[in-house]
């Protein structure tokens, strides 16, 4: 074998044996134990950077390590090849989207196999080809037939600049999360899925995802959002002709209703226009709800505004006090909560609180604290805590909490309310108004209404033969030739098929169970195939996700499940979210942020390239094109290998935590590397043809005994550090701790047996490091002699005889200071370890005399003297 470690001829030397191989193509085997392993899919970008590299590669080692402890291992890759940013690149460079996104894809799947990723690439999908969203069309349309798709006009975020509609976690401070612009609420006809329909059974489940980080879980609770109170209808004074007599909310705090002094409506409700219309107030609160509407009306955008409101002219009255109550367009309120009014009792809410004093409305206390009585005139701020009824007629001195249940009752007897849940999460907006998507399979026509396309007829394919318009705006309803058709059921030539597109959010709801017979076409996916391999073992992608895509893709896994489609209910076993790959930044006061090879050293430090000023280093943040603070890839593959760049990656932090770049932890895994290929290349000629020791401990001694006790227990460690906490960084500190004990030894004549031992330390260290660095762990395993692959032979197995200490090492402490160490054979008893402990020169020193009070001994390592 070659002296030198030479990654570059190592690497395309087996990524070409594993690719002729076909060595990770896989089928179902019943009767054998699988495990699906999914990272999140990436958008095709066109260059991979390190966050898909760290992500990638955690998958990778729980992959190769499932594959070589006997399971059928299901491990694909594809790609998230619709949206918006394929749309903007492509106008920007003057090409299709279609284009662009291949060639991105072909360019990141040369990237990917370059770090020789174990993917079976006959699954590879891409959700922007017909033969992909055919199915997601067909899904689209059974839902339709059971009702769980409608449409609507409703408020939503719409981003000017990019010519489509945002959810609401796409909204950043009023600004939209790509292009940085402001937001403005726009009425549009849009379609929904049902999602609320679903949102108790996805919370329940919420508690039983024990594989999920409980952060994730607790996320997507907050986001659901169930609340328990009760709605209360509040008549109209003057009722718009042919309108609700009555405003409905809904209120958690139905205890305080004979507190509530106004009504606040959020400015998207219908009834703003109608009660202000033809009034003095018509003019300033249309000017309110254009100036709103260019607000993030998010329930965590609004926190950033004043809360501020207009009164629309009109009252209404308070049903179990017969007062007259103010009613205001307001802010804080908004559609997406309860029913887009506000109940609002200012002595008992501090928004309500800071809005009455602003404006000069009633504050009327309805709840005493049990040690104070509040005052209408001295009060400063809102109580909010739970206290005794007051100015409640029946209620008064009751506790509060007992009059919730008391109320509600009394609001069903009267018939002017009733006890509820509401939910947070709102119906799924799944309508865009841009190109590059998936075509909404339904048609318009002027006398038959909406008309679903016929499932014979699908896919209703995206055209590519378009000119994309300035602005981003969608070419769809200008092409005749698509937006024209007949309608499938009266057969009038004049409809129209819907211009729209999905959201991309769809594609990735259901991908997942598509990977499991991708070439299928008589079906969504072949049942058989689905129930082998769902659900999904493994789920490894970012915290980015934890809302929407991983709430998504439960909710779709639902519905294919409830249409006996899909074999489970929950799409994820376990939920791995890795933390991020951070840098310094580094600035220069003329040209901003720079790129790493935008500064170099000068005789005071790191200056600028471009002008030699000096530059200025950043605190440490996440890797981002925006700030500069990029590591590409690819010169890193170049120079020291996809082996390295996988090492560091696994090294430098655990998955779950963030990952601080470091050049010098990339140049240290490089030499490990190499210290690795040395210490086995040196060792070859001593352990050839030799077989494997795997007698008792006792038949060596020294060294030998000392790297056979190491080498059971770094399989031990890595096998637990793997297998139970993917702390991968353990697990490499274990193999080096066993290189580290291998090197340097010197024995001129080893014994047959010594010769075994260093055959089982160095075999079982190549295995070790299989799923980390392959590509070293095949050519050094194929140069001891091995036939075939190393991720076919089984991962390696301790012997707990071997894992037992034979001497342990003392700490003795003497009033919690350390004074001595010694050593002692492992069955030593406490006793004596205690006579030893006292008797030492060195503890008898520093007692000067002093009688001992107590002798604490701690798991056989620690003895502390208290004197």
């Amino acid at each position: 074998m070659d002296e030198r470690y030479e990654p570059g001829k190592i690497e395309s030397k087996w990524q070409a044996y594993w690719q002729d191989s076909q060595i990770f193509k896989i089928r179902e085997e019943p009767g054998r134990e699988k495990f699906y392993l999914l990272e999140m899919f990436p958008y095709p970008s066109g260059k991979i950077h390190m966050g898909h590299v760290r992500n990638y590669t955690i998958g990778d080692v729980i992959a190769r390590y499932k594959s070589m402890n006997g399971c059928n291992v299901l491990h694909p890759m594809g790609w998230d090849a619709f949206g918006l940013p394929a749309e903007n690149a492509a106008i920007a460079n003057q090409t299709h989207p279609a284009r662009w996104t291949y060639d991105n894809i072909r360019a990141m799947r040369s990237q990917l196999k370059s770090l020789g990723f174990s993917y079976d690439w006959d699954r590879e999908i891409a959700t922007c080809r017909p033969e992909y969203y055919r199915w997601e069309q067909w899904l689209f349309l059974k839902m339709a037939e059971k009702d769980m798709v409608y449409r609507k006009e409703s408020f939503v975020n719409w981003c000017e600049t990019c010519n489509t509609v945002l959810a609401n976690e796409q909204v950043e401070a009023g600004l939209c999360w790509r292009c940085g612009k402001a937001v403005r609420q726009k009425k549009l006809w849009q379609w929904f899925f049902r999602i609320t329909d679903y949102a108790e059974e996805l919370l329940a489940y919420c508690d039983q995802l024990p594989g999920w980080p409980e952060k994730v879980m607790a996320m997507q609770k907050n986001w659901i959002g169930k609340s328990i109170g009760a709605e209360i209808r509040f008549p109209l004074e003057s009722p718009p002709s042919g309108k609700e007599d009555c405003i409905t909310v809904f209120t958690t705090r139905q205890d305080t209703v004979f507190g509530a002094t106004f009504m606040c409506l959020a400015p998207e409700h219908p009834l703003v226009t109608e009660l202000s219309a033809r009034t003095s107030q018509e003019e300033p609160i249309r000017q309110f709800i254009d100036r709103i509407s260019n607000q993030d009306r998010s329930s965590k955008g609004i926190e950033n505004y004043e809360k501020e409101g207009v009164f629309t002219g009109a009252y209404c009255i308070n049903p179990l006090t017969g007062a007259r109550m103010p009613i205001f367009a307001a802010n804080f309120a908004l559609m997406e909560y309860g029913t887009g009014a506000v109940m609002s009792v200012p002595a008992h809410d501090q928004r309500d609180f800071d809005f009455a004093r602003k404006y000069g409305l009633e504050i009327k206390v309805v709840i005493q604290p049990p040690d104070q009585t509040l005052n209408t005139s001295t009060l400063t701020q809102a109580y909010t805590e739970a206290g005794i009824m007051t100015g409640s007629g029946s209620f008064d001195g009751m506790n509060s909490v007992d009059a919730l249940e008391a109320i509600a009752s009394l609001l069903e007897e009267k018939k002017i309310g009733r006890r509820t849940v509401n939910f947070r999460l709102r119906d799924w907006g799944i309508s865009r108004q841009r190109y590059w998507g998936a075509p909404i399979p339904m048609i318009h026509c002027p006398a038959c209404g909406i008309v679903p396309v016929p499932e014979t007829e699908l896919p209703v394919v995206l055209p590519e033969n378009v000119d994309l318009l300035e602005g981003g705006r969608s070419p769809l309803s200008l092409l005749p030739e698509f937006a024209r058709t007949k309608c499938p059921k009266c057969g009038r030539p004049d409809a129209r098929r819907d211009t729209d597109t999905m959201d991309t959010f769809v594609e990735s709801s259901w991908y997942f169970l598509r990977y499991c017979s991708p070439r299928y076409d008589r079906g969504i996916f072949d049942k058989k195939a689905v129930e082998y391999w769902m659900p999904v073992d493994q789920y490894i992608g970012g915290v980015e996700h934890a809302i929407l895509h991983l709430l998504y893709s439960r909710y779709f896994t639902r519905i294919l499940f409830n249409m006996d489609l899909a074999p489970c209910k929950e799409p994820f076993t376990r939920l791995l979210t890795q933390g991020m790959v951070c840098k310094e930044t580094v600035s220069c006061p003329n040209h901003g942020f720079l790129f790493p090879e935008e500064s170099e050293s000068g005789e005071s430090g790191l200056v600028c390239v471009k002008c030699h000023a000096p530059v200025t280093l950043g605190r440490v943040e996440k890797m981002s094109k925006s700030k500069k603070n990029v590591i590409d890839p690819q010169p890193l593959l170049e120079k020291y290998g996809a082996d390295t760049t996988r090492l560091f990656c696994l090294f430098a932090a655990p998955p779950e935590k963030d990952l601080e770049w470091s050049e010098t932890g990339v140049d240290g895994s490089f030499r490990f590397l190499n210290k690795v290929w040395r210490l086995v290349t040196g060792l070859m000629p001593v352990i050839q043809d030799v077989p494997v020791f795997n007698g008792q401990t006792e038949e060596v001694a020294g060294r030998f005994r000392e790297i056979f006790k190491k080498t059971h227990e770094t399989i031990f460690r890595v096998t637990r550090d793997i297998e139970e906490r993917y702390h991968f960084n353990t697990a490499i500190s274990a193999v080096m701790e066993l290189i580290n004990t291998m090197t340097g030894v010197n024995e001129t004549d080893p014994s047959e047996k010594e010769k075994g031992v260093l055959r089982f330390a160095v075999e079982s260290a190549m295995l070790l490091i299989a799923p980390i660095v392959p590509h070293i762990a095949e050519e050094l395993w194929q140069g001891m002699g091995k036939q075939g692959s190393v991720l076919h032979a089984p991962w390696p197995k301790y012997r707990d005889d071997a894992l037992v200490k034979e001497e342990l090492e003392i700490v003795v402490q003497v009033n919690g200071k350390l004074r001595s160490r010694f050593t002692v054979s492992a069955d030593t008893d406490e006793e004596t370890i205690k006579q030893l402990a006292l008797s030492d020169e060195r503890v008898a020193k520093f007692l000067d005399g002093k009688p001992v009070k107590k002798i604490i001994v701690v798991k056989q390592k620690l003895v502390n003297i208290v004197a």
